[in-house]
């Protein structure tokens, strides 16, 4: 299948959100999704531009995206961390999950950062599959912390 990969631009938030629920389902948290079209509007391309997204096009349609942000390791200084790879279930094994990481790798390079990160899903064996054949450590002894807006929420409430 032929593909293109570019800049995601504002016009394609729609079609972002819309491989953003189908993830959610591939990972069986349909409902998990709050991010709404406006938030990625001015959240990618507002005043704090917050993240970068890469989109791939097939036939005028976006079925794919890799979605990332600048962070900061105390150990290594800045890196880039790759949210979201997102390839829609018909553009599997055609290329294009390669494509897009291909496209994060020379992004991260250009910046020159030391480190590119991000998780993968503990039973997603197609993909920890896929990522270490590109030489990527899956780095199992590393759970994954993180407050939620109720976590938050409680945590404040909490502070002396």
């Amino acid at each position: 299948m032929d593909f293109s990969i570019r800049d995601a631009r504002q016009e394609d938030m729609g079609e972002v959100l819309s491989l953003i629920n189908e993830l959610a389902e591939f990972e069986k948290d349909p409902n998990a999704v709050e991010v709404t079209k406006e938030d990625l509007v001015k959240d990618g391309f507002g005043d704090k531009k917050l993240f970068h997204c890469f989109v791939a096009e097939n036939e005028g349609d976006i079925v794919g995206i890799a979605l990332i942000y600048p962070r900061y390791s105390t150990w290594k200084g800045a890196m880039v961390h790759l949210e979201d790879l997102i390839v829609t279930e018909k553009m599997r094994g055609s290329g294009l999950g390669t494509a897009l990481l291909d496209e994060v790798v020379k992004y991260g390079h250009s910046l020159g950062v030391r480190r590119i990160s991000w998780e993968v899903l503990d039973w997603n064996e197609p993909a920890i599959t896929f990522y270490e054949k590109k030489g990527a450590l899956v780095r199992r002894d590393w759970d994954v912390v993180q407050l939620d807006e109720s976590g938050i929420k409680n945590y404040i409430e909490n502070i002396n």
